[in-house]
């Protein structure tokens, strides 16, 4: 039994009773062992703040109210509830900075006090744990609160939404069904009520978000996850292929444990290269994490696919054939 189920169980003990309960009944009846009694004892009192006392007259200790009860604070953890609530406070401050502080500064107080008073080094989460973002993307952290707030409100937004590939910004009223955060940026899955479909929003293109006071649609999640969730990556739509990369033996061993789709196949190939199998809609994103591992991967299908992937290698190459720069006088070791 941990030390807080020992601490709950002698609190359920003591509260609301009109007698004390002797030091002997404790360690004898309810078989509290004497030096954690001692603790236990002084926890409720320092820590908790608990009027016990040893009542002689009564028989021994009770909480010093008039009706003999004594309510433990709201917030209780264990000693790793509270390492991982600090910790996961750390790793939401560095995915939207500032986003929660004035929420959680009361919390975050007391957690600390209670971390200060285990031993745990509740200072240590920020120096001790980074978290390294490679392309997050800056957000207003006015317009993901407004955001957040009707995706679990389930109130309709009107958003205008800047569209990068056409560079252009469109008004839509929308009804938010869930935050997705991906490879550090933050997006909305809603359904458009001028396309009348589902799309998804960067959250970090909304440039202005009103929230209304009508209900938003509902989507059933079966749906969401079909339309939006079923193909590789973040682009909407159902799958339409099934892509065939094969690795080579050196990079097959890091690739060999990744998770790229849910319903991704990989198989080992008898000269140690190793073959993976996802299906996708939308082969943008598909490309540029194809492109990232160079001449370490193949696409054996579909053609269509591989042509792309083949016609894009051609263009970067042509770029690098038509002169040679200067090389820095001062390059680093990373250069």
């Amino acid at each position: 039994m941990s030390k807080l189920d020992e601490l709950y169980r002698l609190h359920h003990l003591l509260d609301g009773r009109r007698t004390g309960i002797s030091r002997a009944t404790l360690i004898g009846e309810h078989r509290f062992a004497r030096a954690t009694l001692a603790r236990l004892i002084a926890d409720l009192r320092d820590k908790l703040n608990a009027p016990l006392i040893h009542d002689k007259d009564r028989g021994g200790y009770r909480y010093d109210t008039a009706d003999g009860r004594f309510a433990l604070p709201g917030l209780w953890f264990t000693a790793d509830e509270l390492l991982a609530l600090v910790t996961l406070k750390q790793l939401l401050s560095n995915l939207e900075p500032g986003l929660l502080d004035d929420h959680l500064r009361p919390l975050q107080t007391r957690i600390d006090q209670l971390l200060a008073s285990r031993h745990l080094g509740a200072g240590e989460t920020t120096s001790r744990i980074r978290l390294l973002s490679m392309a997050a993307r800056h957000k207003n952290p006015r317009h993901f609160q407004i955001v957040a707030g009707a995706v679990l409100q389930r109130k309709r937004l009107v958003i205008d939404y800047y569209n990068r590939e056409r560079d252009e910004t469109s008004q839509r009223e929308v009804s938010p069904q869930r935050l997705t955060h991906y490879r550090d940026n933050w997006y909305l899955d809603a359904w458009c009520h001028e396309k009348k479909g589902l799309r998804i929003f960067a959250v970090e293109c909304i440039r202005e978000v009103e929230p209304l006071a009508k209900r938003a649609k509902a989507v059933p999640e079966t749906i969401l996850d079909r339309e939006l969730g079923s193909a590789y990556g973040i682009f909407a739509g159902k799958p339409r292929a099934i892509v065939v990369l094969v690795f080579t033996a050196r990079r097959a061993r890091w690739v060999a444990d990744e998770i790229w789709h849910p319903d991704q196949q990989g198989r080992w190939l008898d000269d140690g290269r190793y073959e993976l199998r996802l299906p996708y809609s939308d082969d943008r994103e598909l490309v540029m994490d194809i492109l990232k591992y160079g001449p370490d991967v193949e696409v054996t299908g579909p053609l269509e696919l591989r042509l792309t992937v083949e016609k894009t290698l051609r263009v970067a190459a042509s770029q690098y054939r038509q002169g040679k720069p200067a090389v820095p006088e001062n390059e680093n070791e990373h250069g």
